[in-house]
């Protein structure tokens, strides 16, 4: 039997800030604009992220965030499909390059183990929108990770970073890559399985 080999995508874009209102705005004025698939908008922070609901939340110095445009083939484009992938490469990532215990929160968040407090927490989440418009097709992918963050009132008691899990600062670009390298893979998988 032939291996059947997939084309994995790539970022081929990057729009790096030390400071954004929010990645994901600026990456759907972007694509709007006709800006193509594997632009990434990167920030070191956001002062006014957006999660699921549309509320506004600030994203800390420490944690790494970042906004994808795609543009999938896939007719049948679902912004819930996508989140769970990327949600789950996400997942998964951490899992293995950091040997921490992982697990997907249906639909968009990604709980880490805290062994100190023996609770999961969150410790990333994930923003996909689509878009059909005149004669475009496009999603866009946010992803928001506590890697050395350091959380403090409420966010702590419900949130975690890498930081504190594995004991140390970890390279943000490093987490990234990880994050990335995974999800490419779902994403290919996942665009290539629905043609």
């Amino acid at each position: 039997m032939e291996e059947t080999k997939i084309p994995l995508k790539c970022v081929k874009r990057v729009i790096g800030l030390e400071l954004a209102q929010s990645t994901q705005d600026l990456a759907l004025e972007l694509a709007q604009r006709g800006e193509e698939e594997g632009t990434m908008v990167l920030a070191c922070q956001q002062t006014a992220a957006r999660k699921q609901d549309g509320s506004r939340f600030a994203a800390g110095e420490g944690g790494v965030y970042f906004t994808l445009i795609l543009r999938p083939a896939k007719a049948d484009l679902c912004a819930l499909s996508l989140s769970r992938q990327a949600a789950q490469a996400v997942a998964e990532a951490l899992a293995q390059a950091y040997g921490i215990k992982t697990k997907v929160k249906l639909p968009n968040e990604v709980l880490a183990w805290d062994g100190k407090t023996r609770q999961w927490k969150q410790i990333a989440a994930v923003l996909t929108e689509t878009f059909f418009e005149e004669n475009s097709r496009f999603a866009l992918l946010g992803v928001g990770i506590n890697v050395n963050n350091r959380l403090t009132g409420s966010a702590k008691a419900k949130s975690v970073s890498l930081k504190q899990l594995i004991g140390m600062e970890t390279s943000k670009e490093v987490a990234l890559d990880e994050i990335l390298t995974s999800f490419w893979k779902h994403y290919a998988h996942w665009t290539y399985s629905a043609q």
